[in-house]
């Protein structure tokens, strides 16, 4: 059945289309906002399935070249592997749906998201999310509860919704909600230092949008709604359940107690105690299983009351208690920055690389087409780091998540490329895990840049944050780890400085946390945030004054832009001899901005003094040496800067007078000469002026005088020559 909803939504054009695209998908919307259009289909698979003990939903999330009127890259000419960006919105339509689907639900699932048209304005990927929700809604799937999405932007002191990408360059703040019309349920953001109150008023803000998704997306169902697929909610045996816990219920909390012990110590007592469980009904398999769902849910009763009843955390530390921290700069002796960064059972060994701008990563865009990014941060998490083996290949979407977080976490407190030229790539290698380790690379990547010597704005720390909540009593735990993790109802990292937040994500899995909670929550990451801060500034309280002596040195200057062409040359002749001579690194702007970089600092300021030679003009009254490059009747021609000549007239060779340019000069002399005019744009040149400074008659001389020094012989001459001629016999004059 083909329907068509259009509604108005900030300020802009929102339709949603179904019943005419991908007929034969459970569900399958076109949702347009401006000229952005995105395709979103839905699949479960149908009949009996088995509970893999996950649910395996699937989220692709594709942005192709044709959308935005653009071929792509590389020798293929088609879209590859999955961009960051592709990965980092499939994970956002992932995160906020995967907890809504009905208990008992365990179909594989698919929700793919084709971005078919983009304008220059509208972001599709709170499109994608919406959506997705939209196309589950009203499929037969059982996805009970629709979810809307939006970004937020702060302009001018204003909260906009879904500010256009111009907007978003001059936004404090770029925050991403999705929610239900009871709760937000995900939060992703990057900020400019923005306060807690101002991020919980955006987030308010936002939800009240995302209200107005939702009820569109109600009354589409109630026009062209599929019947929903019956489920049954898996329920555990009460009985049996007493039973277990009455047998195992003591062991069980010395087991989760890990105050003494560490991680791995604490997973085998678990462990050994389920086996133990498990194996004393090994006269009845079916109820072996029973028994192993039943003993985690027991796992989860007792952290929950230990909580809320006891309030006690699995390690024994208060609720605001960060666990000990250790840093340390400067660990790798080669590379241009390094820290060494450990909280409790976490650890991150974070380098910095420096390079130039051929170093800079380039990628595709939907929006600008190929894109140059500075800064970069990769993570890894080998599996080592949890005691674990598996496969080391390429990174997967939850370390592209992490590294991207991170990320946006640091990047508003690097410098500027005006002010500080480098491209950096940020590397965290997490060594060990027992919670929040891209806090941890947050923090280890801003010790390692101030190793590395590169000027920060501000340090900026980050905290993992917990939520258990039942009922209307609640507990905010800060730097959550293991247990509290898995089993808390809301998770959320913050990072920043001392004056405000630069990076947010939030995975909220309950309703009913509202502002207050909210504020109360981030005031306590906050308090988290400056004690980790404080920690890391005793190890280095500044960035270094030097970069490493292994980091290559960058020199910028400015040349005039027509002089661009003679520096390159022709075919690039020029350019590539200084390369060649000083083994340095050219990028020339189309603005005229020249960096010239090289790990050796005198082969870099040789390059640069000889382009600047090739862009110098010449000054009226600077003496210069030069190379006589022809002679003619009238002068010479002297070559005082690289391709710019001047004349040198017979009468400035010297201060005598001369007859022949030949006697004095010859091709290929060099000699001081000062630029007396340039004009017309012809330089005119004077050796004798040198010759008089030389001397110390700076002053010019009188007219007369200056007659008689350059005319005087030949006065002399004609003088003598009438003397004869009134002496001469025939005139009658004396013999």
């Amino acid at each position: 059945m083909y329907f068509k909803k259009t509604t108005s939504f900030g300020g802009k054009e929102l339709s949603v289309e179904t019943g005419k695209i991908a007929k034969q998908a459970d569900g399958a919307v076109i949702i347009r906002y401006g000229d952005t259009v995105v395709l979103v289909t839905a699949v479960g698979e149908k009949g009996k399935q088995e509970d893999k003990g996950f649910f395996p939903l699937t989220v692709d999330y594709r942005e192709y070249g044709y959308a935005s009127g653009r071929i792509p890259g590389g020798y293929f000419k088609r879209e590859g592997k999955p961009t960051e960006k592709e990965v980092l919105t499939s994970r956002l339509i992932d995160r906020p749906l995967r907890p809504l689907f009905a208990e008992g639900y365990v179909s594989e699932t698919q929700i793919v998201a084709m971005v078919m048209s983009a304008d220059t304005e509208n972001d599709p990927d709170v499109l994608a999310v919406t959506g997705a929700s939209f196309a589950l809604f009203i499929s037969d799937i059982p996805f009970l509860n629709p979810v809307g999405c939006v970004r937020v932007g702060l302009i001018d002191g204003r909260y906009v919704v879904n500010p256009t990408y111009a907007e978003l360059r001059n936004s404090r703040l770029n925050l991403t909600i999705a929610g239900t019309e009871d709760a937000i349920v995900m939060v992703e953001a990057g900020a400019k230092e923005v306060s807690e109150s101002v991020m919980v008023e955006a987030l308010m803000f936002g939800h009240n949008e995302i209200k107005k998704l939702c009820a569109l997306q109600k009354e589409v169902k109630e026009a062209i709604g599929k019947a929903k697929r019956e489920t049954v909610a898996p329920k555990l045996d009460e009985a049996l359940i007493k039973e277990v816990e009455e047998k195992i219920l003591t062991e069980l909390r010395e087991a989760l107690d890990v105050r003494g012990k560490n991680k791995l110590a604490s997973y085998q007592s678990v462990d050994d105690l389920k086996d133990k469980t498990v194996e004393a009904y090994a006269e009845d398999g079916a109820k072996q299983k029973e028994v192993a769902k039943i003993f985690d849910f027991l796992k989860e009763k007792v952290f929950r009351e230990d909580i809320m009843q006891n309030r006690r955390r699995p390690d024994g530390r208060r609720f605001s208690e960060i666990r000990p921290i250790t840093c340390e700069v400067g660990w790798l002796p080669r590379v241009h920055g390094s820290s060494l960064f450990t909280r409790g059972e976490t650890q991150a060994v974070v380098t910095v690389t420096l390079g130039t701008k051929h170093d800079a990563q380039y990628i595709d865009d939907i929006e600008k087409g190929e894109v140059q990014r500075r800064a970069m941060l990769n993570y890894n998490f080998p599996p080592f780091s949890v005691g674990e083996t598996g496969r080391i290949g390429q990174p997967g979407r939850r370390e592209v998540g992490h590294g991207a977080l991170a990320l946006r976490a640091i990047d508003p407190v690097l410098p500027s490329e005006q002010d500080w030229p480098y491209a950096l790539r940020i590397v965290s290698d997490i060594t060990e895990s027992n919670g929040s380790s891209s806090m941890a690379t947050i923090c280890g990547g801003v010790l390692s840049l101030m190793d590395a010597g590169v000027p920060i704005k501000t340090p900026v720390a980050g905290v993992a944050m917990g939520l258990v909540m039942e009922g209307n009593r609640y507990a905010i735990l800060t730097d959550i780890a293991g247990a509290e993790d898995h089993y808390g109802d809301m998770d959320f990292k913050v990072a920043g400085s001392r004056e405000g937040i630069t990076a947010l994500q939030m995975d909220i899995k309950i309703g009913g946390v509202n502002a207050h909670i909210m504020a109360e929550a981030l005031e306590q990451a906050k308090q988290g945030r400056l004690f980790i801060l404080d920690r890391m500034l005793e190890t280095i309280a500044s960035p270094r004054a030097e970069i490493s002596t292994y980091a290559p040195r960058i020199f910028t200057m400015q040349v005039p832009v027509d002089k661009i062409r003679d520096i390159i040359g022709p075919g690039g002749k020029t350019i590539r001899s200084i390369v060649e001579k000083t083994s340095c690194k050219i990028d020339i702007e189309d603005d005229g901005k020249v960096s010239v970089a090289s790990s050796d600092a005198d082969s870099a300021e040789r390059a640069r003094q000889m382009i600047q030679e090739l862009v110098a003009e010449v000054e009226i009254g600077k003496n210069y040496l030069g190379t006589v490059t022809r002679l003619a009747e009238f002068g010479a021609f002297v070559e005082v800067l690289p391709g710019i000549e001047g004349l040198l007239h017979i009468s400035e060779v010297a201060d005598y007078r001369i007859r022949n340019i030949r006697d004095e000069l010859k091709e290929g002399q060099q000699l001081m000469v000062k630029c007396i005019s340039t004009e017309g744009g012809k330089v005119r040149l004077s050796r004798r002026a040198v010759l008089r400074d030389e001397k110390g008659g700076g002053s010019e001389p009188r007219p007369e005088r200056e007659r008689n020094e350059r005319y005087g012989d030949r006065d002399r001459d004609r003088h003598d020559d009438r003397s004869d001629r009134r002496n001469h016999p025939a005139r009658g004059g004396r013999r």
